[in-house]
């Protein structure tokens, strides 16, 4: 990693992930030339954040995580404003982050990225102080993720998000929502009869549909997206354009670009952040710019290193 020299890097493997396999990890990554001072596995979901204090309670200049989406983003929460650099191995399902920073599904590729990548801050979602860097939704992704066994991801990888889409949408009850900006920035918009909200910080969810085609992960905006209930073929119009982003072009769909918005709904409703399910209505949600330095590919160009 030419950037910055390592004189320390810790290693956590969630091993619930899809992918997570803690010994072939290890190896993969000291095999690539990275001085591992520690490595930590992850066994039950509760112990994440206990283990990434262990981790992090030296302050390594590196801290590689192997797992999914909301495993990376809890540990990016832990890292942000630090010194020390996030480095991904994307060992879940939709590894939406890998995605739109460029870093390789393969787990050898992905650990040469951390000898010889460079580095960038990224931003990072927060809502009401808990991190997201992918996407937080409300709504439809929510009743998709509790149909989301680890059975089925296992055996489709990332067609089991289609899949328990449709299982998710013959039961989905509509809500309706008021979306504040508390920054003047766009009135107050109050709708009901809706799908989903979401509001994106990273390009990517899902297992690769896009939140807006022209968002970015460090443009200090977050990208919310109302959609309302509507028809079954307005939802299948706009399930065409989710891998492009332009969905938030129909009709049915309501975009905003905001640094803050809070979120209010009827009935309350729980919160789905990058595949996990926490916290719940309402809740504010805001950017913080350039929180995390996280090793990415040379030839990426999902983000750069603004210093800020």
């Amino acid at each position: 990693m030419p950037d910055r020299p390592i004189d320390s890097a810790v290693l956590v493997v969630n091993a619930g992930s899809r992918r997570g396999s803690a010994r072939d990890v290890g190896d993969a990554v000291r095999a690539a030339g990275i001085p591992l001072a520690a490595e930590h596995v992850v066994r039950r979901d509760d112990d994440l954040e206990s283990v990434l204090d262990r981790a992090l309670a030296d302050a390594p200049d590196l801290l590689v995580v192997g797992g999914g989406d909301g495993t990376v983003s809890c540990a990016a929460g832990r890292v942000a404003g630090s010194r020390t650099v996030l480095g991904v191995l994307p060992l879940g399902t939709a590894n939406d982050l890998a995605r739109t920073l460029e870093i390789p599904d393969d787990l050898r590729e992905a650990c040469a990225v951390l000898a010889d990548g460079t580095v960038v801050d990224i931003d990072l979602g927060r809502a009401d102080s808990r991190p997201f860097l992918n996407v937080a939704s409300v709504g439809l992704s929510v009743e998709v993720t509790g149909a989301l066994s680890p059975t089925l991801k296992r055996r489709l990888g990332p067609l089991a998000y289609p899949v328990a889409a449709v299982r998710a949408y013959r039961r989905h009850q509509p809500f309706a929502a008021r979306l504040e900006f508390p920054d003047g920035d766009h009135p107050t918009l109050e709708v009901d009869d809706l799908l989903q909200v979401s509001i994106g910080n990273g390009r990517h969810f899902g297992g690769g549909a896009t939140v807006a085609p022209h968002a970015d992960i460090d443009d200090h905006m977050l990208d919310v997206d109302v959609v309302e209930h509507g028809r079954l073929r307005d939802h299948v119009s706009m399930a065409r354009l989710l891998r492009t982003g332009h969905f938030i072009e129909h009709e049915k769909v309501h975009h905003r670009a905001t640094r803050r918005v809070r979120l209010v709904t009827e009935p309350a409703l729980r919160i789905n952040m990058d595949g996990e399910i926490t916290g719940q209505t309402p809740t504010t949600f805001e950017v913080q710019r350039n929180a995390v330095h996280v090793v990415v590919p040379q030839h990426a160009t999902g983000a750069r290193f603004d210093g800020a």
